[in-house]
């Protein structure tokens, strides 16, 4: 599915739609250059699980904790991230197999080590289209 949003409103709304079909377990990896909107994106996540908490991205603690919603949400940023490895460390698996929802920025850092299955969320800038458009694609992606 792509999508065409225009606005930081409508990126948020798109997001916060998604989410109130989410489930426990589901896990989105969120792909996109610096600036794109990931954030943005996440905090419609977010609202959409019934969090109304401030989100942040979790850049250098690599992930945030909030339980406040009708699922847990983990929200992973794994740009600072040397090997996949050090993803055991902070007890990856238990969350990404867990009862909440899993949110990963940069997923494309630690693709060997991703669950089975989940879902990609891709979004893409086109200055020729306006500063603020955004196209975002959702896939659902099997790995063998």
């Amino acid at each position: 599915m792509v999508i065409e949003t225009f606005s930081p409103q409508e990126t948020f709304a798109f997001a916060e739609q998604m989410a109130r079909k989410a489930t426990a377990g589901d896990v989105y990896t969120l792909i996109g250059d610096l600036g794109v909107g990931k954030t943005v994106f996440t905090q419609g996540i977010a609202r959409g699980l019934g969090i109304t908490e401030p989100i942040s991205s979790p850049t250098f603690t690599i992930v945030q904790e909030y339980e406040s919603g009708r699922l847990p949400f983990y929200h992973f940023d794994v740009y600072r991230i040397g090997a996949p490895e050090e993803m055991d460390e902070i007890g990856f698996e238990d969350y990404v197999y867990g009862e909440g929802v899993t949110m990963i920025e940069w997923a494309n850092l630690i693709q060997e080590i991703l669950p089975e299955h989940y879902t990609q969320i891709t979004i893409e800038k086109d200055i020729a289209k306006g500063f603020d458009y955004r196209r975002i694609t959702v896939e659902e992606v099997t790995r063998v």
